[in-house]
């Protein structure tokens, strides 16, 4: 398969995945079953076990020890701020506003390549992120909340902060993933990671009544750690 268009395939399942995210992921906090910051733990724990078992079955590449800072700076961004803040921020609005703050991702990413990157920035580009845009726009037009307790807006601040850490996060993986195989890279991410956001989220998560999971919730649960979380990041630098 050409790789651009591979690339292109890559991008549209990773949009999809995310967009079902914010359902499944909302469910489970709102409905009182995983708190924001246990959901984090969850999602992070899970994703950095499929990740080490994984690579177990891939080639061994050797890391220069420069590389782990870059990989911990990385996790800052792209695992701890980006996780924390979106699940929380995610608990407080509505899965309309998230998914159309979250719309914005591609163009603050467009600006942060060019100024840090110098890469060009073409008409192509421009139109793709002004129709994606526009698509989330409509969305959040035709779409209300009808919570009560939602905060609207601390969730879309915290939203919004999560679009910036993660625009940033890909902006510093670039030369890693042209560096190293996907999996050594991100195995490392959500290791660091991982011991980052567990003083966040214990306590959440030491309060899990797990014997009250329907199937659906353990549906939800199994979807938010293998698809949304070890997929998207998985095909996120292909």
């Amino acid at each position: 398969m050409d790789k651009r268009l591979f690339a292109i395939l890559a991008v549209f399942f990773v949009q999809v995945i995310y967009g079902l995210n914010y359902t499944f992921a909302k469910v489970l906090m709102n409905d009182h079953f995983v708190p924001p910051f246990a959901l984090v733990i969850l999602r992070v724990a899970g994703a950095t076990v499929l990740f080490w078992a994984c690579s177990f079955f891939l080639p061994q590449e050797k890391i220069e020890k420069r590389d782990f800072f870059k990989f911990f700076i990385a996790a800052i961004f792209g695992v701890v701020i980006n996780m924390l803040l979106f699940l929380k921020g995610l608990e407080l609005t509505t899965p309309i506003n998230a998914s159309v703050i979250v719309t914005i991702t591609p163009i603050i990413i467009l600006i942060l390549s060019s100024f840090f990157l110098h890469e060009k920035i073409t008409k192509l580009k421009v139109i793709g992120v002004l129709l994606g845009f526009c698509g989330g726009i409509l969305l959040t037009a035709l779409g209300t909340s009808t919570r009560v307790g939602d905060n609207l807006p601390l969730g879309n601040l915290m939203v919004f902060i999560n679009v910036i850490s993660y625009s940033i996060y890909i902006i510093l993986i670039k030369k890693l993933t042209n560096k190293y195989h996907p999996f050594t890279f991100i195995k490392w991410l959500f290791l660091f990671g991982f011991f980052m956001v567990l003083p966040f989220g214990y306590s959440e998560f030491s309060e899990i009544q797990w014997q009250t999971f329907t199937p659906y919730v353990w549906f939800s649960v199994l979807f938010v750690v293998v698809g949304a979380t070890f997929g998207t990041y998985l095909l996120n630098p292909l």
